[in-house]
């Protein structure tokens, strides 16, 4: 007795392939279970609401104008990320004039405060990212958000290495103040 097989697609699968031959139904799925993810994406690189709303819209048109080119090798929701965060980086070249603190030497660009890490998630994280400069939120985000390294986002960018580590450690150095300063005041509002 021979035991056949079925080979089933998943709902993602299926939803690109649906997108792959312009379907808009399907076009209109993937914007309604996405854009919000997307958007908080888009929001966490660029300050202005509309203009994150902007490049995520781009990003989707970019998405649908350019399916054919994912070939359901890794995650469908990864490769729509990378556009929304390429989306981003372009709208900020092209709208802002970005200024990074070169290369200041730091002992230990790696350095965590457990206690800061721990607390932060308590807050919310966008206000936080509101608060840093666009440099270091940039770099930030590049790098603990979207997991690329020094090397990459010192290409992506146009920095050098040193600079982009640089910026992570003002960037953590930041939040921490921000960290610590609200949870002084959530502490004080209990007494």
């Amino acid at each position: 007795m021979k035991l056949f097989v079925l080979n089933r697609k998943s709902k993602e699968e299926i939803l690109v392939e649906r997108l792959k031959k312009n379907d808009a139904l399907a076009q209109k799925e993937l914007y309604e279970q996405s854009s919000k993810k997307m958007l908080s994406v888009c929001r966490s690189y660029i300050e202005d609401m509309h203009y994150a709303e902007d490049c995520m819209i781009n990003g989707f048109c970019k998405v649908f104008n350019h399916i054919e080119k994912f070939q359901n090798k890794g995650s469908f929701e990864g490769w729509m990320r990378r556009i929304m965060v390429n989306e981003c980086l372009t709208f900020l070249r092209a709208n802002k004039t970005l200024i990074y603190v070169d290369d200041v030497r730091v002992s230990n660009y790696d350095e965590a405060d457990e206690e800061v890490e721990e607390t932060w998630l308590n807050f919310n994280v966008q206000d936080m990212l509101d608060q840093l400069s666009e440099p270091y939120r940039l770099v930030f985000n590049l790098h603990i958000l979207e997991d690329y390294s020094h090397q990459e986002i010192s290409e992506m960018l146009n920095i050098s290495v040193s600079t982009s580590k640089t910026q992570l450690f003002r960037a953590k150095a930041k939040l921490k103040e921000i960290v610590l300063s609200k949870k002084k005041m959530t502490n004080e509002k209990q007494r």
